[in-house]
């Protein structure tokens, strides 16, 4: 879908485009309408890691020597551990 074809939010699906709830076109135009440091600003948003913040920096001498810390360490759900 170009930025040409979002001028009016799409009720109906044609040609096989999605539709796009009226509430969501409003917040895209929005955004849209945002400076680059403004949505550079709201684009990332800090959540605390365990064990990943709690020290400033972390070296290992081989990759397999971090792959065990982060086993051992880390919790399951922050997706660290070998599949």
């Amino acid at each position: 879908m170009s930025r040409k074809s979002l001028k009016q939010p799409v009720t109906a699906a044609t040609n096989d485009e999605p539709v796009i709830p009226a509430d969501w076109f409003d917040e895209f135009e929005a955004a849209a309408r945002r400076s680059l440091e403004t949505r550079m600003r709201y684009s990332f948003i800090r959540t605390y890691k365990p064990v990943l913040d709690d020290a400033t920096y972390r070296s290992f001498d081989t990759m397999e020597e971090y792959r065990r810390w982060c086993e051992k360490n880390l919790p399951a759900w922050l997706g660290y551990g070998r599949v």
